[in-house]
């Protein structure tokens, strides 16, 4: 039998149970943290790395692209893995994976082995990332879900925030090796804590009236096919440092037609990866659709930023760095608050709330003029991470609130996929969009006056995504209401 989370027995006093989802959620929080620090910490060290290497640029940027297409390509695989084999024993063996990998990159001796162990932390954050989501509601009552969600949204904002300033702090003092080994303690800590708090996996399946090819198959032609076509994907939205050549387009079609190829197989799967009958269901639909765009429109700030700091407003790379810290540590603050608000008025309400303070704060930096200096750039920034905060939260929340136990895994890796996704496109896209704009082929040489406009010109095109979001989201609102009165709705429920 499966050990109960506490907040369900009777066995368990109330300071007890406060103890036991405490514990839980600091496991949960530090697995957030160490993926997403994994993802920022290494950038800073590219420089250093090509000069250790003796290696170019373009060779040592397989450093953050091994570890961003092995969690892109994998994160649905492993969720569905877990639902199927058991959440904690998975999260466990992506826990000693990612510390084992993190050891062998801090002594990797050449360049390709550190490539190499940097792919399996990947895999290992991708099982950390999949399913410290789907181990909320096994964790926490559901009337705190919310709380929960925000929580691991601000330690995600946190590694996200620290990974360059601790990683620039890290080389100068100890070398590059050391921004790889520092996860190796805090990897076992989050390894102690997931075997002794986080509840054991069922022995037997959750749903018994579910049929047997569905609870115990595995679908390898579709996990294999998933994972080529978003590897694709991901490498044509990444390679050429912002330019689209042959190899892009060769690799986005390779995408297109994988993606039919894998409707296909899973239509005819007899336990399919993801049951397509699941896009049915207009809330899940509705928010992997929004989260995509939002975290387009969040990747235009950290690649408009920079350049705008330092071309539009003159600053050194010290006060551009500290800036661009502001969204970070502006979301780390507000995660938390904004679970409590999604519990409180309700998540779907909630999501519509974010997206109208990202909208309006994109809008106010479309027509912010240089002369407002860090203040007309800090300001609107701030008010798009709160909003981004308060959806992320809410969108988490009314999705993971609403599924079966058995799908959770699943779920939890389309919504960071989706989160990826939104992220990788928005790279590309919206750097093109901003160069486009500037009027210029070398952002790094132009005007600032013409770095200027295209700020300006990016982040209307950012609101206006914002609105198709709005629209999403009011729509599907409308569809669940009324699916509902006519005697529920298709896919999760």
């Amino acid at each position: 039998m499966a050990r109960l989370p506490p907040w369900q027995t009777q066995d368990y006093s109330p300071d007890m149970v406060k103890s036991s989802i405490r514990w839980a959620l600091a496991c949960l929080s530090l697995s957030m943290l160490l993926s997403s620090l994994g993802t920022s910490i290494a950038n800073v060290g590219l420089p250093t790395l090509a000069l250790a290497f003796n290696a170019s640029f373009q060779a040592v940027q397989w450093i953050v692209l091994a570890y961003l297409l092995a969690v892109t390509a994998l994160i649905v695989s492993v969720g569905r893995l877990g639902d199927m084999i058991g959440r904690r024993r998975l999260l466990l063996a992506g826990i000693f994976l990612f510390t084992v990998a993190s050891v062998l990159c801090g002594v990797a001796p050449t360049l390709w082995l550190l490539i190499a162990a940097r792919a399996a932390q990947g895999l290992g954050a991708a099982i950390m990332m999949a399913l410290t989501i789907a181990f909320v509601g096994e964790t926490v009552p559901k009337a705190r879900t919310g709380s929960a969600m925000g929580l691991l949204g601000a330690m995600s904002a946190i590694g996200t925030a620290l990974g360059p300033s601790l990683g620039g702090a890290l080389i100068a003092g100890a070398g590059w090796r050391a921004i790889f080994l520092v996860n190796v303690p805090l990897g076992l800590l989050t390894f102690l804590l997931a075997y002794r708090h986080l509840p054991v996996d069922p022995q037997g399946p959750i749903d018994l009236r579910e049929p047997k090819t569905d609870r115990a198959g595995f679908d390898p032609v579709g996990t294999l096919l998933l994972a080529l076509t978003l590897a694709a994907y991901a490498l044509a939205m990444t390679i050429g440092r912002g330019s689209f050549g042959p190899l892009n387009l060769a690799l986005l079609l390779a995408a297109g037609l994988g993606t039919g190829l894998f409707v296909l197989a899973e239509a005819r799967a007899a336990s399919p990866l993801i049951r397509l009958a699941t896009f049915r269901d207009p809330v899940l639909s509705a928010s992997l659709a929004m989260s995509a765009l939002v975290s387009t429109v969040v990747m235009a700030t950290l690649v408009v930023g920079p350049f705008y700091l330092s071309r539009a407003l003159g600053l050194d790379a010290a006060h551009v760095g500290l800036v661009l810290s502001a969204g970070p540590l502006v979301a780390a603050l507000t995660g938390v608050p904004a679970g409590r608000i999604a519990d409180r008025f309700g998540a779907e309400r909630m999501t519509i709330v974010g997206l109208l303070g990202m909208a309006a704060g994109c809008f106010l930096l479309s027509m912010a003029p240089a002369t407002l200096g860090i203040p007309g750039y800090v300001a609107p920034i701030a008010v798009v991470t709160v909003g981004y905060a308060l959806f992320q939260t809410a969108n988490n929340t009314a999705v993971m609130t609403e599924i079966r136990p058995e799908q959770r895994g699943v779920i939890s890796g389309l919504l960071n996929l989706s989160r990826n996704l939104g992220l990788i496109t928005g790279a590309s896209v919206m750097g093109a969009v901003f160069a486009a704009a500037s009027a210029t082929t070398d952002i790094t040489t132009a005007h600032p006056d013409a770095v200027a406009t295209g700020m300006r010109i990016t982040f209307a095109v950012a609101a206006m995504l914002i609105v198709v979001a709005l629209a999403i989201a009011v729509g599907s609102r409308a569809l669940a209401t009324r699916s509902s009165l006519h005697g529920g709705m298709p896919g999760l429920s």
